[in-house]
């Protein structure tokens, strides 16, 4: 059974349906507390908020606000892989370049051959480590950086892809320190986040802990007829059910689980997994990146914003087995990770979080939650709102 709470906000003439979309979320589909934003051509059309601060709020608990910021879980790749982009733009990288000639250490075990564009593509061959790391030794950037740069690759990087779920923090991290001389997270705060006026951090400041509510997962309403995200096939059962199994292996590169509601995990920096946003922040950085947002910023050049969504990597991914399409650090529409429309580009966050955009209808999209499902990909609450800004979008 569901709940109807109070839906805040504001909805522009013609996106209706995503807001009664989002209010159905809370009502049939066991949301607990969210917001989402969508903009069009650069200006915002849908800013919603409802539900608790806190997955397992009750009444009296703190309400969800406006600026009420969740973990997003991998959306954050997808700010992550701007970063390798724009000093791509800017000249201070090429992404056809040997990672080994900014990271020499990375030239070990079999992985002098990788490019930069490898690790955005999924291709490097590294999404699993023989010894994982704890919690507390994934947040030290130097000992990440030393584990991947040590790893040998599961298969000849650059001939295969598979998703890099963890590993994907300290490649992308460690290129960016070596490059820059700043983590990815000082990146994004001074060059994307702070001149868009976006709430986006990878690496939470504590001046901004009292904003982030606490997350855990929350179970599908029974009613819900499930399809292959949350009664997988027998072969990706049995995939993240067999701990050997490089499925396993990979998301397990940080064991044990890190909790996401302890302040110092959220204080590290963790592009694969533990960027925070408000759904705003998060819409407002996919705006940014295929126009000018308020008139203004603008973050990817025409040229840059091509490369980003042309496809890099497709087919059987070895590591979440159904076929998987990508861009450089972003996912492209299709089967495992429906978007808008075929031109779209952006990132899931496993079991909640949701951005991308659309650059032929000027779309960008930004939803978060406090509640995660097992699901990782095409989370149902989110899916229900890319139908809604289709409708809006088409009618």
């Amino acid at each position: 059974m569901g709940t109807n709470v109070d839906v805040h906000g504001t909805v522009a003439e013609g996106f209706e349906p995503v807001g009664e979309a989002f209010a159905e979320n809370f009502a049939a589909r066991g949301e607990r507390g969210a917001a989402v934003a969508v903009y069009r051509d650069g200006r915002r059309v849908v800013d919603l908020w409802a539900g608790t601060r806190d997955v397992d709020g009750a009444d009296g608990s703190p309400r969800w606000e406006r600026d009420t910021a969740q973990i997003v879980r991998s959306a954050t790749k997808g700010v992550a892989a701007a970063v390798l982009l724009l000093l791509h733009q800017r000249g201070e990288l090429d992404l056809d370049a040997p990672v080994g000639a900014y990271w020499p250490e990375y030239k070990a075990a079999g992985k002098e051959r990788t490019l930069v564009w490898h690790l955005l593509a999924h291709r490097a061959g590294v999404p699993a480590l023989d010894v994982p790391l704890t919690p507390a030794e994934a947040a030290d950037p130097a000992l990440g950086a030393r584990a991947v740069a040590a790893q040998a690759p599961a298969w000849e990087p650059g001939t295969d892809h598979g998703y890099h779920a963890q590993t994907y923090s300290w490649l992308t991290d460690g290129l960016v320190r070596r490059v820059t001389g700043r983590s990815i997270g000082e990146w994004i705060a001074a060059e994307v986040a702070g001149p868009l006026g976006a709430d986006l951090w990878v690496g939470l400041p504590d001046s901004e802990r009292a904003r982030v509510g606490r997350v855990g997962r929350v179970e599908p309403p029974a009613s819900e007829n499930g399809g292959l995200r949350t009664r997988p096939k027998r072969a990706v059962a049995e995939a993240y059910a067999d701990p050997d199994s490089l499925t396993s292996r990979s998301f397990g590169a940080i064991t044990p689980h890190a909790d996401e509601n302890d302040p110092a995990y959220r204080a590290a920096v963790l592009p694969a997994s533990n960027g925070i946003a408000t759904a705003d922040g998060l819409a407002r950085f996919y705006a940014a990146l295929i126009g000018e947002v308020d008139g203004g910023i603008r973050l990817f050049t025409p040229e840059t914003l091509e490369r980003a969504r042309t496809e890099a990597s497709a087919g059987p991914d070895r590591v979440l087995v159904v076929p998987t399409r990508f861009g450089l650090g972003y996912m492209l529409h299709g089967g495992a990770s429906p978007l808008l429309a075929p031109g779209s580009f952006g990132h899931p966050g496993r079991g909640g979080a949701l951005g991308f955009a659309d650059p032929e209808s000027g779309i960008a999209f930004g939803y978060v939650t406090n509640g995660f499902r097992t699901n990782v990909t095409a989370d149902p609450r989110a899916q229900a709102l890319v139908r809604a800004v289709r409708t809006a979008t088409t009618a």
